[in-house]
């Protein structure tokens, strides 16, 4: 139904307009490469405690950095390589906003130590898509409208990814077992399971 203007006239503007313009700018900030040519280094902090050479493969670029031994992978990421998509949410491995993958598995961010990442691949939202082409789960995210305000969505996905590749979107409630550990305040779970459950699908038969 269209929205109508004070005085009866029709201004063309629907609800499914409205959410899919919101998705696809949710979308376009979580898939933003941080890698550009112009981009400015981040500044490095001055550790204070004992810190350790890492390497790593974030999202297919080669890493190497002097890292507090205590620093969570989160603030790894986010602080030192510029990596925003991850979203440090409850801090305490809770809510899943920090979901990234590691080596291909779903680890939460926040309670993952830098160090363990050392040697190892790490992909997050940002590493999905291909070039302007989005990965099946984030067009099915769109697509069935399975977010609102956006914050949990990388974090979601990353899941989500996880549950259909390990072979676990099985069903309804399955897909919900799977995916408890993300929490969406927002109540967009009924989206969520039907964006996983068209994705399997689409695996199944491809």
């Amino acid at each position: 139904m269209s929205a109508s203007e004070p005085g009866g006239l029709e201004t063309g503007v629907t609800r499914r307009t409205v959410l899919g313009t919101s998705a696809g700018m949710a979308a376009a900030t979580i898939v933003a490469p941080h890698l550009r040519a112009n981009a400015q280094p981040l500044p490095t902090p001055s550790e204070t405690g004992t810190t350790l050479r890492l390497s790593m493969s974030v999202n297919g670029s080669a890493v190497a950095l002097d890292v507090d031994s205590r620093a969570s992978l989160l603030d790894l990421l986010r602080e030192r390589v510029g990596i925003t998509g991850p979203k440090k949410g409850c801090d305490h491995g809770q809510c899943g906003a920090c979901t990234i993958h590691l080596d291909g598995r779903p680890v939460v961010a926040c309670l993952t130590l830098a160090a363990k990442a050392d040697g190892r691949a790490i992909t997050t939202i940002e590493g999905l898509a291909t070039g302007e082409t989005l990965h099946p789960m984030q067009s099915a995210f769109i697509d069935h409208d399975a977010l609102q305000c956006g914050y949990c969505t990388p974090g979601q996905i990353m899941s989500a990814v996880a549950c259909v590749q390990q072979g676990r979107a099985t069903s309804p409630d399955n897909i919900r077992e799977f995916m408890s550990g993300n929490i969406c305040r927002c109540g967009a779970y009924a989206g969520i399971v039907a964006a996983i459950e068209t994705v399997a699908a689409e695996t199944r038969e491809g």
